[in-house]
């Protein structure tokens, strides 16, 4: 028994080396940063799934809102929203929000 929950270990060990911790790819290929997303946790969203209050942006599948001055809030490298949510739900809280910038 001891001998084949060693090899167990040993193949976990292999598994989770090959596979090393990183963040995945935005569909225009920019990383979103570990901090946001364990590999499943963010995605773009439409215009339509976040509007903006004088408050913040409003995710608005949940009504939270995350203020604009919040740590969450990051700029967008591909000009598109994107959305960190936990375990990737659509009705869970916010790790991370990515927005396009601003044009003046």
């Amino acid at each position: 028994m001891l001998r084949h929950s060693a090899e167990f270990a040993a193949l976990l060990f292999v598994v989770a080396g090959a596979n090393p911790a990183s963040a995945h790819d935005a569909k225009s290929g920019w990383s979103y940063p570990f901090a946001c997303c364990s590999g499943y946790d963010c995605r773009e969203v439409s215009d339509k799934a976040i509007s903006e209050r004088p408050e913040g942006y409003v995710i608005n599948n949940t009504g939270e809102v995350v203020t604009y001055q919040d740590a969450r809030v990051k700029n967008s490298p591909d000009g598109e929203f994107h959305w960190c949510s936990v375990a990737g739900a659509n009705d869970s809280k916010t790790i991370c929000l990515f927005v396009p910038s601003r044009s003046y």
